[in-house]
């Protein structure tokens, strides 16, 4: 027997919410002290941004195939 797993919808667009999650972490590394984990917030929120970049890049109407 073959389970199927549950699907979401979500109100916001992966963008959104990947902008959203670059929002948070930014937020909680202004709080942290310079360091490690500083860094690591940082750092996770620009993947976050890239990511949303990303996606939205490869979403646009005017994406062509490589040649």
């Amino acid at each position: 027997m073959v389970m199927k797993r549950p699907r979401l919808t979500h109100a916001e667009s992966l963008e959104e919410r990947l902008n959203i999650e670059a929002q948070r972490l930014r937020k909680e590394a202004w709080g942290t002290p310079p360091g490690v984990e500083r860094s690591r917030l940082i750092r996770k929120a620009r993947l976050a941004e890239t990511a949303s970049q990303l996606s939205d890049w490869l979403r646009s109407p005017g994406l062509r195939a490589p040649i």
